[in-house]
């Protein structure tokens, strides 16, 4: 049974080593504060604008405000893939989606990394359906 507990041993702390990023990996220095700030209104079965123009290293802070008459959603796991979003607004994001109350506003800072152009949606009962939908292209 020994060697058991030393194999487990050995393979944790390989495990834990290789999820460290070595000194000259590190990402540089992000400054959150300096991000361009992106009103993205949503309404009864509309975001505007439905078109987001982002550039690849530079940060963005999405200020979503719901003056819907319901709650919404921004939806979409391709773009939210594409982004490294700041620490702390990690807990904002919930399987793919970021929660916009009616009357409410929510703010989610990121930084593009992947060129490409990612649909986004509102996920809640046919609102995609009803036209609440977009898409972000991400460029150098």
């Amino acid at each position: 049974m020994a060697y058991r507990s030393v194999f487990f041993g050995i393979v944790l702390a390989a495990t834990s080593a290789s999820a460290q990023p070595a000194a000259n990996d590190a990402a540089p220095a992000i400054d959150w504060s300096e991000a361009d700030v992106i009103e993205i209104t949503l309404t009864n079965y509309a975001f505007a604008p439905t078109t987001l123009q982002l550039h690849r290293n530079t940060p963005y802070r999405l200020h979503f405000v719901n003056k819907g008459s319901s709650d919404h959603s921004f939806t979409s796991k391709e773009l939210l893939a594409a982004v490294m979003v700041a620490p702390d607004d990690r807990a904002k994001i919930k399987k793919d989606e970021i929660e916009i109350p009616k009357g409410k506003s929510v703010d989610v800072t990121v930084l593009p990394l992947a060129a490409g152009t990612y649909p986004f949606h509102c996920s809640h009962f046919l609102h995609a359906s009803f036209g609440m939908h977009g898409q972000a292209n991400i460029g150098e």
